[in-house]
């Protein structure tokens, strides 16, 4: 009898462990972990949540999450994960790639959703993007970088080098990079690139890299889109201009951005966890999806204020 109750016990724990959603009060716990507060990051939180309301999972009735910012911070990104994984999450939804790959570290069991990745593969979370294979999948923030460097002496012609400025704590821009700065040399001009550590080297540097390139590519990177402002200011010092990879950083002092809206990121994220959640896919087996159409956005202000004139054939982009 004792072996039967004994048996029965490591039988559920089984059970609890492959289908980790069997809770006694019904609800799914969802970890969430996002690398810093930023406006893109948070709309693709709040479409993940909205969207799965919409598929029929409601805060507090059948799902119940956990956020935590881990504040540029990788060892804090690793520190959260292992608490999720402690507290036996159903499911993490990692945002970003160091979240992405903190949570990938700590569990090879709990099914990880992830956004605001640009590549899975570089970054080691998947073993294809077609068919992962690994307990992670998700949507991919890869934006157009050939239009985004093209854009550049579109803008103004007499640009000869492009300075690239982003953070080394993520592989993620410096896949974007590589890419553009094939890019950069392909249409015959020079780069400069530069990286930062943390928020506080941002102001400095791009400041005396404003005086080094004649205008400024920034892939999507947290910690510098988290310092915008700054650089734009830096750049329109010397009467130079920025172009990003996020849309919302036309807003926040790019003269133009190619990118994407992270809220629609967070809403295809949620139809991946949805599936799972569902019991009807894994990770193993769920393809990381792609938003098809980047957004051209322009900030007239800064524009205008450098004289630069629109040319025709890009102005059919704009939304």
């Amino acid at each position: 009898m004792k072996i039967l109750k004994k048996l029965s016990y490591v039988l559920l724990l089984i059970l609890l462990a492959v289908f980790p959603g069997c809770r006694k009060d019904g609800r799914f716990k969802i970890g969430i972990i996002q690398i810093v507060e930023h406006e893109s990051l948070d709309n693709a939180r709040r479409g993940f949540i909205d969207e799965l309301v919409s598929l029929g999972y409601e805060d507090g009735k059948n799902v119940e999450y956990e956020t935590e910012i881990a504040g540029g911070d990788l060892s804090n990104c690793q520190q959260i994960a292992d608490k999720y994984v402690d507290n036996r999450k159903d499911l993490i939804l990692a945002i970003s790639t160091p979240c992405a790959q903190a949570a990938a570290n700590a569990t090879r069991d709990i099914p990880i959703v992830s956004t605001a990745v640009t590549n899975f593969e570089e970054a080691g979370l998947v073993k294809s993007h077609e068919k992962p294979n690994t307990n992670v999948t998700g949507v991919s923030d890869l934006a157009p970088i050939d239009k985004i460097i093209e854009l550049i002496p579109k803008l103004n012609p007499e640009v000869k080098k492009i300075g690239i400025l982003y953070s080394n704590i993520d592989t993620s821009p410096q896949y974007q990079t590589k890419l553009a700065v094939e890019k950069i040399r392909e249409i015959g001009l020079e780069e400069k690139t530069v990286t930062v550590s943390q928020i506080h080297e941002v102001q400095q540097v791009s400041e005396k890299l404003a005086q080094e390139v004649d205008a400024l590519y920034v892939p999507i990177d947290k910690i510098t889109a988290s310092s915008m402002p700054q650089i734009s200011h830096a750049f329109l010092n010397n009467k130079k201009f920025v172009v990003c990879a996020e849309d919302i950083m036309a807003s926040k002092g790019a003269a133009a951005a190619y990118g994407f809206n992270y809220y629609e990121l967070g809403k295809m994220a949620a139809h991946q966890a949805f599936e799972i959640l569902e019991g009807k896919n894994i990770p193993q087996n769920m393809q990381v999806k792609y938003l098809k159409d980047a957004n051209l956005i322009l900030n007239d202000e800064i524009i205008n204020k450098l004289g630069i004139t629109v040319p025709k054939e890009i102005k059919g982009d704009l939304q």
